[in-house]
């Protein structure tokens, strides 16, 4: 039943293709049909699934001669991505309502994103996985190239190159593994069971780690994240930082560190001191930015290292922080670029901070006002939303394995808190324009019904995820007992 979170994607993206070019109203209806049905398929299997089981989904031979098969599978990781995919998509369509250039075009691409996307989180056999992982980079490039703004090709471009670059190392790690394994397969669950040698581990995880960490806005390797979030369009935007960036942070988790456990050990220190850096160093410039979406995309790469610091913990109580830092930082990073991108630039068209604050947008839009303020305060770490819980598991999980770097990392959250508070002052709570010096402009458009469903659908799942964490965690953790994660056990990481 799963696999259809990707079939209906892609026959959204066939129906696209024959519906009339210039029938924006009937292309809008196929792009949210199609992202509500793998949204409904996605609810229905997880809550179906039994915590702790695996569930093989399909199990097909492809490429024989390759050792190559369509095998489906899913555990409470994978599906709650699955289901974050789900809510993502949705509210992007929502908040793509008013597309008028080329829309089915941009749906058609959207959805095979999409696609793409529940396709690697989905994936048990190596092979597939890496062919979803690259089939979403393509329709990504494009909808920033041709429907986004601020430098555009050079946002698309960058996060192509940073992109392939980081796929090639994957690639290369995982041929790598493939030859010396010896059993001729990319199914996950034999690879998992297979003692590489230890200097081999030792190579191989950083470089397939470093290439999955690269989408993950890891740091250094974080610089085309922030180009890419500005210059892509909302949805795009909404995706990148939703479930896009989560690709990254899965094959971190469900690859490298699941195939190369001494590797990991080898090197879980100077990660987690690479991902405190990304903390720290995102909030500081975050803190300095002019451009409104600049701060967005810089406080999601700080978020971002949240995940990969729980990730280093190779504890149960990180690692599943970690998991649910990426849900929880799809659904308010997404919320967050779609109040910066749909609801405040498409109607002042300036994202410049300085500019903004002599608007009194609070008073304009007081919607998009308020549900940046409750966005933000999510963002914060504010008890009562997802944003608590899975930032206070990392830390409690990097107290047990780094207490030093754990200690750094409560500077970053205090970060986070100070360009919060800026962002909300300058771009909503400014001076109160004058009536006379105002008088001239036209109201700015109010904030539309799907904008509405698609923030309330945001919000309310971070307030649900933040007052009853268990419906999350109760899935979660019990992956953790998988015969995939015998070396979390083996490490003494309980």
């Amino acid at each position: 039943m799963l696999a259809w979170t990707i079939y209906s994607s892609f026959i959204g993206v066939l129906l696209l293709m024959v519906i009339p070019k210039d029938n924006a109203a009937l292309a809008r209806k196929v792009a949210i049909l199609s992202a509500l049905a793998g949204l409904i398929v996605a609810v229905a299997g997880f809550f179906q699934l039994k915590p702790g089981v695996m569930l093989h989904i399909s199990t097909r031979s492809w490429i024989s001669s390759l050792g190559a098969g369509y095998h489906l599978a899913a555990d409470g990781v994978s599906l709650t991505l699955v289901l974050l995919t789900g809510l993502a998509s949705v509210a992007g369509v929502l908040f793509s309502w008013n597309i008028q250039y080329r829309t089915k075009e941009f749906f058609a691409l959207y959805l095979a994103l999409i696609g793409a996307v529940y396709g690697v989180f989905l994936s048990f056999d190596l092979f597939l996985l890496f062919v979803f992982y690259e089939l979403a980079i393509i329709p990504k490039y494009f909808l920033i190239a041709i429907w986004g703004s601020h430098r555009r090709e050079y946002g698309a471009m960058k996060l192509a190159l940073y992109s392939f670059i980081g796929s090639a190392m994957v690639l290369a790690g995982l041929i790598s593994a493939y030859v010396v394994s010896g059993v001729h397969t990319f199914d996950l669950f034999v690879l998992a069971r297979q003692p590489f040698p230890h200097g081999f581990q030792l190579w191989a995880f950083p470089l397939v780690f470093g290439g999955f960490a690269v989408l993950a806005g890891l740091w250094p390797f974080h610089t085309w994240a922030p180009a890419g979030h500005v210059a892509a369009p909302t949805a795009a935007s909404m995706l990148l930082a939703g479930v896009v960036m989560k690709l990254g942070a899965y094959g971190c988790l469900r690859v490298a560190m699941t195939l190369f456990p001494e590797g990991l050990e080898a090197w879980k220190t100077p990660v987690a001191t690479l991902a405190v850096v990304g903390i720290v160093y995102g909030g500081l410039v975050a803190l300095v930015q002019r451009d409104f979406k600049f701060v967005i995309g810089y406080s999601s790469v700080s978020h971002m290292g949240f995940v990969l610091l729980g990730l280093a913990t190779i504890n149960t109580i990180g690692l599943s922080g970690a998991v649910l830092q990426m849900f929880s930082h799809g659904i308010i990073a997404g919320l967050l670029f779609a109040v910066v991108g749909r609801m405040v630039y498409e109607r002042t068209h300036t994202r410049d901070l300085p500019a903004l604050e002599a608007m009194g947008l609070s008073k304009s839009l007081p919607f998009a006002a308020v549900t940046f303020v409750l966005a933000g305060l999510a963002s914060m770490g504010l008890p009562g939303f997802s944003g608590f819980v899975a930032e206070l598991e990392i830390l409690l999980g990097a107290w047990r394995a780094f207490p030093s770097i754990a200690l750094v990392t409560g500077l970053g959250i205090l970060i986070s808190v100070a360009y919060m508070l800026r962002a909300m002052q300058k771009a909503f709570f400014g001076a109160v324009p004058s009536p006379v010096c105002h008088a001239d402009q036209p109201p700015l458009e109010p904030v539309s019904v799907p904008e509405r469903l698609g923030a309330a659908l945001l919000l309310g799942v971070a307030l649900l995820v933040g007052l009853y964490p268990r419906l999350l965690l109760d899935v979660i953790v019990p992956s953790f007992d998988s015969s995939l994660f015998d070396w979390l056990r083996k490490g003494g990481g309980r």
